[in-house]
């Protein structure tokens, strides 16, 4: 059997962004590395050091490398240093000699780096990781509406059109085919939820091509139930994640603010997040508005930003895991933590959201986008806790990270 030497390339490290994908990313790479019949393993990730897209690829630690790279078009995904993929990324390749490269992002990178490695070695067998939508929809990948909350079901030339005016129909079928260029030489694609697998087979992907490998979690013991008191119900609610338009909540803050105080009062959310200061004004003028009011009752407590060690103690002392996100989302990590931890989830009803989280048996949907169909959930859950402990028994562990690297190197 030849021994696998994999070199992990993501968008972002997690020592300085804590998105789901770059988690994924990170621990599977960890993963590899203790696995059976790995030799070696490595982790490049885009790095930006404040000296501006050099290209550079430089040392972070033993087996880790942090890559100084930018774009020149997020439309077609082109690298703003070309040069360098020659030069420090040909090198790179060269010199590790990787048998597989498992690649969980081109955001930030370009795609032209796949060809890089296709032409120094044809042999090395390419994995793509697809966590969001970016090859179908231009608007960062979110299939949302430019300027609404409206969802996007499926892209179109025409449609793309409408929602980016100064980019005509033939630029978006250009756009499509330099992307299916790329993808052409990614021998295997995975996608971390059925629900995406599905809209990239509707998009153009044989289905051969693409296969579904939920992202792994650390083996753990879950978290005992939250002791109550005399009385107490299980009315403590903590949103984990991004703070963006996106993440869903303004959705979550309103629906809080239209009940009455007197119901407010048998509830208690935490936001445990970041990023909100680096959103649009007026984004953070309205979740300011109304945070004040929330946060003076009580009911409201913004933790802020955590780190992924955090967890374990941050969800030791709430009952529910709420993930709003009013776009489709792929699998949003948070929700395999709380199932790891033994918490049920509340999700909006949409995409992989309403994949992961199964309505009735370890959690709860709601209405995606609807502020009134949240604040009553919450609300009624929170009055309910022989349903907290039906659904908290309905809670199956998640794949583990070994079982996660074992499933992707039986794909090599």
């Amino acid at each position: 059997m030849t021994a696998h030497r994999i070199l992990t390339i993501a968008h972002g490290h997690p020592d300085f962004s804590k998105g789901g994908g770059e988690l994924a990313a990170y621990n599977l790479h960890r993963a590899y590395s203790a696995a059976p019949g790995v030799e070696a393993t490595w982790f490049l990730a885009r790095a930006e050091r404040g000296r501006g897209p050099s290209g550079r690829i430089v040392h972070r630690r033993e087996n880790e490398f942090l890559w100084e790279q930018g774009m020149r078009s997020f439309h077609e995904m082109k690298a703003l240093n070309q040069f360098e993929l020659h030069g420090y990324f040909t090198e790179l390749i060269q010199t590790l000699k990787p048998t597989v490269v498992h690649v969980h992002h081109y955001v930030f990178m370009g795609l032209e780096f796949l060809r890089i490695i296709k032409k120094i070695d044809p042999s090395i067998k390419l994995v793509m990781t697809l966590h969001e939508y970016i090859a179908i929809c231009a608007n960062s990948g979110q299939m949302v509406k430019t300027g609404t909350n409206r969802l996007c079901y499926a892209s179109g030339y025409d449609d793309c059109h409408q929602c980016f005016p100064d980019k005509t129909p033939e630029d978006f079928w250009l756009r499509r085919h330099f992307f299916v260029k790329y993808f052409d030489l990614v021998d295997q694609f995975v996608a971390p939820s059925d629900f995406l697998r599905q809209r990239y087979i509707d998009w153009g992907l044989a289905p051969e091509r693409i296969v579904t490998i939920e992202n792994g979690q650390p083996r753990r013991d879950p978290l005992p139930p939250r002791p109550l008191a005399p009385g107490e119900t299980r009315n403590r609610f903590a949103y984990f994640g991004q703070i963006n338009q996106f993440k869903g909540i303004e959705i979550l803050l309103r629906g809080l603010a239209g009940m009455t105080r007197t119901e407010r009062k048998g509830i208690v959310l935490e936001i445990h997040g970041a990023n909100l200061d680096v959103q649009t004004q007026d984004f953070q003028d309205r979740i300011n508005a109304l945070r004040a009011p929330l946060e003076a009752e009580r009911t409201l407590y913004w933790i802020g930003p955590y780190e992924p060690r955090q967890m374990t103690d941050r969800l030791r002392n709430i009952d529910w895991v709420v993930v709003p996100s009013i776009w489709w989302e792929n699998s949003p990590l948070v929700i395999q933590e709380a199932f790891a931890h033994g918490r049920p989830v509340i999700a909006s009803d949409i995409g992989g959201m309403a994949e992961k989280v199964v309505n009735g048996v370890n959690g709860r949907h709601v209405d995606v986008g609807n502020a009134h169909a949240w604040g009553q959930t919450m609300k009624s859950v929170a009055a309910d806790t022989v349903q907290w402990d039906r659904l908290h028994q309905g809670i199956s562990p998640p794949l583990s990270h070994e079982d996660c690297a074992a499933a992707h190197l039986a794909l090599v």
